[in-house]
């Protein structure tokens, strides 16, 4: 299936077929479903729930821009209604997914011209996996914060000299601590724009580190996941 075409048999464009569901780890895991037609850019969230239940919730966009199927990556959360759901889906079941919506992303003037810094906690990494994947020569840096090495989501796929994981609560090659105790030491220019995304209490500390750095608020674009 191209990303032109539809789900077959459902007119309804906002049913999206389940295609697969990958797990990462005991809780995370990401779901796979056909594209229907949608187009978007690297960094947009779609907003999705089961078919005919009145939860849903915004998820950024994990697959690239040229995928002919889109998916997100999900953290199962203790007694969340969708989250939980989700995790249960098979192979066929349907999704009402809408969207994309957001702003979150890379200007098209920026593409070559700057070094993009991704600074992101968790399943925040999800539109910057979109971002390399759909933008493969693009110059950046991904900077992951998560507790455990485990939860460095499918990190193969990134350029292993461009990736950065930061863990709080193990050592992993000899370095651990968490994204803003690196951000202290980390040398910044003015050719780069830094992009974060996670929660909201790192994207403020990051913001104020950045700040301290002589990085204006124009250079940092956010998204705040709750």
């Amino acid at each position: 299936m191209t990303n032109t075409e539809k789900t077959p048999g459902i007119k309804n464009e906002n049913l999206h077929k389940v295609i697969q569901i990958r797990n990462l780890t005991e809780s995370t895991y990401v779901l796979k479903f056909t594209r229907n037609n949608m187009q978007f850019r690297a960094g947009e969230h779609i907003i999705a729930g089961l078919k005919g239940e009145m939860d849903q919730r915004e998820y950024s966009i994990y697959s690239g821009e040229d995928d002919d199927y889109l998916e997100i990556l999900i953290k199962e959360v203790k007694d969340g209604n969708i989250s939980s759901k989700l995790k249960q889906c098979k192979e066929g079941d349907l999704l009402d997914v809408n969207g994309p919506f957001g702003s979150f992303g890379i200007e098209k003037f920026d593409m070559r011209s700057k070094k993009h810094i991704f600074i992101s906690t968790g399943t925040g990494i999800s539109p910057f996996h979109s971002m390399v994947r759909s933008y493969p020569d693009l110059n950046y840096t991904l900077i992951h914060g998560v507790r455990f090495s485990k939860e460095a989501y499918e990190n193969e796929e990134y350029d292993q000299n461009r990736y950065i994981l930061c863990t709080s609560k193990e050592k992993v090659r000899g370095r651990s601590g968490r994204v803003t105790g690196f951000l202290t030491k980390f040398r910044v220019t003015g050719d780069m724009l830094f992009y974060l995304c996670g929660n909201g209490n790192m994207i403020y500390e990051v913001f104020h580190i950045l700040n301290e750095k002589g990085i204006m608020a124009d250079k940092i674009i956010t998204e705040v996941y709750f």
